[in-house]
């Protein structure tokens, strides 16, 4: 999005203000201001995302599309076979930020009150008895839930209100969370036995998908030379929740143009086989495509990638970055599209490359 010069008449607006003219000094100072909190903003994602690259090789998309999620105040669900880091880079994030840490190992007799916590009954000074609230393990800010997807949908519905609303509630009382909460949650790609595929409601409540790689050849030695050669390397904390926060609040004002947000409402509908904008092999293969709940993560993935880039307003590339981890997991094959094995990404790209900056 190019930014085109005031010129000569801006140079006389400028130089010819009065005081009826003072809005336009304060919005100056505005631009100003925000362009500054954008650059603040850069510099530390970057120091963040060089404190965990000390412990985390390789995988920089990876650790972009986490943090984007933590700062966009989403869900993360990590995809990739077993010893990829994906539990490390959890752990580093809670270190490096300052978060509280917690790890449920999801299994196929886990409960929900293994989660959320439950009532026990208790008895007071005078031998009364009461109901007491114990919390459980999802009452942290940095919930790591391992191979979410070997425990039953009962159980896995128990982390719905949490994850959208940041509540638990429980006995007829509601209990909130402190913030930030985020949920980093892990599944195994190639053992399917025994597991239970996430509930559509549930994937649509993780603001990206993320598809871990295995290392390459150079990034496989360097695993080894930092975990069995080398003395562990310390990582230190550069943030906590209240920056976290501060960081947050900046997002709402890094500028979104009508024709952008136009651009991500119509790369959603592009995913809906009956929609004027998809692709034919959206209309063959896919039965259901995005939820509204995808522009809104495309959007703010596209404010925190503006930001960390130093701008203070989102453009088109923005948009089309973080498509594959907010649309992927949101559009659903039909059965011709499961037969013949299509990859959701693939048709996400064609949308991504076919649509039109400008609209119709």
């Amino acid at each position: 999005m190019k930014v085109k010069p005031l010129g000569d008449l801006g140079v006389m607006a400028v130089n010819n203000r009065t005081e009826k003219d003072q809005p336009m000094t304060n919005s100056s100072n505005d631009i100003e201001a925000l362009q500054s909190e954008a650059e603040d903003f850069r510099q530390t994602f970057a120091e963040v995302r060089d404190e965990i690259g000390k412990v985390i090789v390789g995988q920089e998309r990876v650790v972009e599309a986490t943090m984007t999620a933590l700062f966009c105040g989403g869900n993360v669900l990590l995809e990739g076979v077993p010893g990829l880091g994906k539990t490390e880079l959890v752990k580093a994030m809670s270190q490096v930020l300052d978060l509280k840490f917690r790890r449920i190992q999801f299994t196929p007799d886990l409960m929900p009150a293994d989660i959320i916590g439950t009532n026990i009954m208790q008895t007071d000074e005078h031998g009364r008895y009461r109901f007491e609230f114990r919390e459980g393990p999802i009452f942290t800010q940095l919930l790591l839930a391992d191979e979410i997807n070997r425990a039953s949908p009962k159980t896995q519905s128990a982390l719905l209100e949490t994850m959208q609303e940041g509540t638990v509630t429980t006995g007829g009382y509601m209990h909130t969370l402190d913030q930030p909460f985020f949920v980093l949650a892990t599944q195994n790609p190639l053992e399917q036995e025994g597991t239970y595929p996430l509930p559509e409601a549930q994937l649509d409540r993780f603001l990206f998908k993320v598809d871990v790689p295995f290392l390459s050849r150079d990034e496989l030695n360097e695993v080894v030379s930092r975990t069995i050669l080398k003395p562990v390397v310390e990582i230190h904390r550069l943030m906590n929740e209240a920056r976290i926060m501060q960081l947050r609040e900046v997002l709402a004002k890094v500028v979104v143009a009508d024709p952008i947000r136009d651009f991500a409402c119509r790369l959603v509908l592009a995913t809906h086989p009956d929609s004027d904008f998809a692709t034919e092999d959206v209309k063959r293969f896919v039965r259901w495509g995005a939820s509204p709940r995808a522009a809104q993560a495309l959007i703010k993935a596209a404010r925190v990638r503006a930001l960390s880039q130093g701008r203070a307003h989102v453009a088109f590339d923005d948009i089309r970055h973080f498509a594959d981890e907010v649309l992927g997991h949101r559009a659903l094959l039909n059965y011709d599209g499961q037969a013949e094995n299509i990859v959701v990404t693939s048709l996400i790209q064609d949308c991504v490359t076919s649509l039109p900056e400008e609209a119709a």
